[in-house]
């Protein structure tokens, strides 16, 4: 299948290639694209098993230097101490700001590198190559670097625009099913917000996409990049229209950081965009219906909708300490924590939570 390209127009723009078997192309298409002189692989001890030396071997065979930087699998490793040591690495490893740093993995990889390279020699460039649907639709996109704190996620960070975005479809394949799941939820976060059709085809289209058809999963990531594109490309640095992209992500980072992050990132924001229609009908926002009929999409793709099903039981004082990440967390907005609500599918808005009440009845209902 033919390639598909969406350009971010953010400063400086970028392109995300979208292609099957593009993995092998990533050489020869850097060379020709852009100046550097060596390559660092950043990967995890998960992917860096599977992708790392053949992509090593591909820049060898292509006739550049490259090497391969590995840390632990997983968010524990999505830390400051995990960004030191890489950075003292590539300082041993010789690397300079003529030298770019190419991050092969999920969120977490895509996270920890983008961070390293803004900061490294006071920043030097990079390239995404994602390789799960998570990271593909979402956390490659935009710019968006960071490493957590005891006290919340993402607390530390950047925007720092990669200069190219590889997405290779075909490494989901390889990939355990619960990864699939995860990006899913991301996927249906647009579908809520921004895209009512693409919305319709996800209900539609449910058997293509778990099977990991081509074309389907082609359309999915597309759309979803398609998406995030446009918001960032009006909203570099999340100064309005780009907190549209956290909606389902208040109450699912706070059911995260609860988890102590054991928890994927995917399965808490779906139950999180579940908490957010609930509350949208509470207030009066949305009809009622729209929180059965999100439900029933997560559903049918296989996503709990409930804060039991994450296999988090709350006990007595629990409620107050998930509220308590409510006000840690980045989307608190001039002092005041500003969420993304739904009208119907397709219309979100803003919503600033001064009254503490139907955010506890939502919690209730969404338990």
């Amino acid at each position: 299948m033919k390639q598909k390209i969406v350009k971010v127009r953010t400063k400086p723009p970028y392109h995300i290639i979208i292609k099957s078997d593009i993995l092998y192309e990533i050489p020869d298409d850097l060379k020709n694209n852009f100046t550097f002189g060596k390559v660092a692989i950043i990967t995890d001890s998960q992917v860096g098993q599977i992708y790392g030396n053949l992509l090593l071997k591909l820049f060898q065979e292509a006739g550049l230097k490259a090497n391969l930087f590995s840390f632990q699998a997983g968010e524990q490793s999505k830390n400051i101490e995990t960004v030191v040591k890489l950075a003292r690495e590539l300082i041993r490893a010789r690397f300079d700001r003529k030298d770019i740093i190419l991050a092969l993995g999920g969120g977490v990889v895509g996270d920890v590198a983008g961070f390293l390279a803004s900061i490294y020699l006071r920043g030097i460039p990079f390239v995404q190559v994602p390789t799960s649907l998570l990271a593909q639709v979402d956390a490659s996109i935009g710019g968006k670097t960071g490493v957590d704190l005891p006290e919340g996620k993402n607390l530390l960070g950047t925007f720092y625009q990669p200069a190219r975005v590889y997405i290779d479809p075909d490494v989901l394949k390889t990939l355990p099913e619960t990864h699939l799941r995860d990006g899913l939820a991301e996927v249906i976060k647009y579908a809520c917000t921004l895209k009512p059709k693409f919305f319709n085809f996800l209900e539609k289209n449910s058997k293509s996409v778990l099977s990991l058809e081509e074309r389907a999963l082609i359309r999915i990531i597309y759309d979803s990049c398609q998406a995030k594109a446009k918001v960032v490309s009006k909203d570099e640095k999340e100064s309005g229209l780009r907190r549209v992209l956290n909606f389902g992500h208040t109450l699912g980072h706070a059911l995260e950081a609860f988890a102590d992050y054991t928890v994927p990132h995917g399965f808490c924001v779906a139950v999180g965009m579940v908490y957010a229609c609930k509350l949208s009908e509470i207030i009066g926002l949305a009809p009622k219906g729209l929180s059965q009929r999100v439900e029933k999409l997560l559903k049918v793709y296989q996503l709990p909708t409930r804060v039991s099903e994450l296999g988090l039981s709350l006990k007595e004082g629990d409620v107050e300490k998930i509220f308590s990440y409510f006000g840690r967390d980045k989307k608190v907005w001039k002092g005041k924590l500003t969420m993304v609500l739904l009208k119907n599918i397709g219309d979100f808005v803003f919503y600033e939570a001064t009254d503490p009440s139907p955010l506890e009845k939502a919690l209730a209902e969404t338990v």
